[in-house]
């Protein structure tokens, strides 16, 4: 998934301090909310996949010193520092792997032959930059690159799976 330049600037910043805490960076997206720019992070335990409030606050300190010093944004901007949560985003193409056999919800750039862009069904996995997701209409393989938005619908099974960590391991 496609990140700003700015986005990108902020996650280069942002990745070694959060490794150094022993936790991975996630995303970055940074918005604007109410006329305030917001750039939001969420970050992971590599372990878990989970974040909890004290980790954020950690992460958010350390950041925050490092974001004022090397000043990315140069405009006034409040923080975020987030678990992606349950029914997540999902950005790396491992992640597809990782979920494969769960719902989600993806829309591309571009219409695919059939001229659909919208994608609601079960995950296949994803392999040499290609998802496959099946849907009610039949099985799609989508370029990774022209996904815009991909990501885990709340599931009773999603739940059960994360509260019991019984995810599925990066194939």
């Amino acid at each position: 998934m496609r990140q700003t330049q700015q986005e990108q600037k902020v996650a280069d910043i942002a990745k070694p301090v959060i490794e150094d805490l022993g936790f991975d960076l996630f995303w970055v997206k940074i918005g604007n909310e109410n006329g305030m720019q917001t750039v939001s992070i969420m970050a992971e335990d590599p372990k878990t996949k989970r974040l909890g409030i004290d980790d954020c606050t950690k992460i958010s300190k350390a950041l925050s010193a490092t974001l004022d010093v090397e000043d990315p944004i140069k405009s006034k901007y409040r923080l975020e520092v987030s678990s992606p949560g349950i029914d997540r985003m999902l950005v790396r193409e491992e992640d597809f792997a990782r979920y494969k056999g769960f719902t989600a919800k993806l829309e591309t750039e571009t219409p695919t032959l059939t001229g659909q862009r919208r994608f609601h069904g079960k995950l296949l996995g994803a392999k040499d930059g290609m998802v496959m997701i099946k849907t009610d209409e039949g099985e799609a393989e989508l370029e990774f690159a022209s996904l815009i938005k991909a990501k885990l619908v709340l599931t009773d099974s999603l739940m059960k799976a994360s509260a019991a960590n019984k995810l599925n391991d990066t194939e």
